[in-house]
């Protein structure tokens, strides 16, 4: 067996390098970007007025003038203008170019607009107000957002602006989810009494789905001559493997020798922890990459979770995760010399600490406990208790 940190730097040593792709702005969200976006023009692209009311030259208001005749009224898309009189002002709206000849915009909760003329009934004016000036953001030709940045709505809106209807992303692993057992039956079948239905696919889909993964399911059956064929098949044809089930000591658990016979060489196999200790990891001869995960569905979500979805950032050219901290709120006793992955819920105190709270479960098959937390907190190995108060790593799974 080997440690969790061993197993996390050995899985972040076999990140994939991902080729770039283009997707339309439309279905670019979540993606990584893979080039850097420039502002095509000054952001604003001209003097843009931010408040609707008038706009008028501020040197008539400082020489004492309150009342300015409205010349015209501009509304936002209408083209530049000028103001002919210096004593007069226009009535225009937010959004639009401010005209040549004035330089502040008044609201109209501080005006009083009759027979033409609007009357400024407040003396908290000043220079330049409600003016969003040309260029102050950002100056044409400035990098806005660099290449690596997971997109966001904001990314997709900066895009938008600068006239991006394509964005290069980093191409998403090709991947396939691979269930094994012959206890196990589709969700859309009644059990029989000695089978259950196979929960940890759905699983697993909904948390790569997150990150936009698109995956095939299959399932197998605990025969090795069949698993073999199938995996030869899937390996020529998916970047990425995650099977679950079939990789612990039992003799129906013939995954880790399907792998051998393949050629698929063994980069571990058993971690020290709990949840998830059997979970095996290898390569392909042709590159690609096989997840092994144990099949109770506490243990395969875990290690999703743990191991996964840190590598998958990391192939995509994302930062390995920031992980918080947590501060136990009840002491935890743990026994074995094994890193363990707890699972609790969280919640913020009043003066903003992560809290977490151990949910009480009955082992790596109680999948109904999952419901009852959001996160894995980290305990490490050599300990046998862990106090309130104490501080630890969380991976959290629901957002």
């Amino acid at each position: 067996m080997i440690s969790v940190q061993e197993a996390t730097d050995i899985l972040l040593q076999h990140s994939l390098a991902l080729a770039v792709e283009e997707v339309p702005l439309t279905a670019a969200i979540g993606r990584v970007l893979r080039e850097d976006l420039f502002a095509d023009r000054p952001f604003p692209p001209y003097d843009r007025v931010t408040m609707d009311g008038i706009a008028i030259l501020y040197e008539t208001y400082a020489k004492g003038n309150r009342s300015f005749p409205i010349e015209k009224v501009i509304a936002a898309g209408d083209p530049e203008s000028v103001l002919e009189n210096p004593a007069h002002c226009v009535e225009i709206m937010t959004g639009a170019v401010l005209p040549q000849g004035v330089d502040i915009v008044i609201r109209y909760e501080d005006l009083e607009i009759k027979d033409g003329v609007a009357k400024v009934i407040t003396e908290a004016i000043k220079p330049s107000q409600n003016v969003h000036r040309k260029g102050t953001d950002r100056a044409k030709g400035s990098k806005i957002v660099a290449a690596g940045k997971l997109i966001s709505p904001a990314e997709v809106g900066v895009a938008a602006t600068i006239g991006k209807a394509m964005l290069k992303v980093t191409r998403l692993p090709k991947t396939a989810i691979i269930s094994t057992g012959d206890e196990l039956v589709d969700v859309s079948e009644k059990p029989l009494p000695h089978q259950i239905r196979r929960s940890n696919v759905y699983r697993l889909q909904a948390s790569l789905k997150q990150y936009n993964i698109e995956v095939d399911a299959y399932h197998l059956v605990d025969d090795q001559a069949r698993i073999e064929k199938a995996i030869k098949r899937m390996l020529d044809t998916y970047d990425v493997l995650i099977l679950s089930g079939g990789v612990s000591k039992g003799k129906f658990d013939f995954v880790p020798a399907a792998m051998e016979a393949l050629g698929v060489k063994k980069l571990f196999h058993r971690i020290k922890q709990r949840p998830g200790k059997p979970f095996w990891f290898g390569v392909a001869p042709n590159g690609s990459l096989v997840f092994a995960l144990p099949g109770n569905p506490v243990s395969s979500f875990m290690c999703t979770q743990r191991y996964f979805v840190p590598w998958l950032r990391h192939s995509l050219g994302l930062d390995t995760m920031n992980l918080p901290i947590a501060s136990l709120e009840k002491p935890v006793t743990f026994k074995p010399d094994l890193t363990y992955l707890c699972q609790v819920s969280t919640r913020f105190d009043k003066e903003g600490r992560l809290l977490a709270m151990p949910a009480e479960g009955r082992g790596s098959g109680d999948l109904a406990n999952l419901v009852e937390a959001d996160a894995f907190i980290e305990l490490p190995r050599g300990r046998d208790t862990f106090e309130v108060g104490e501080c630890f790593p969380v991976y959290f799974y629901r957002f």
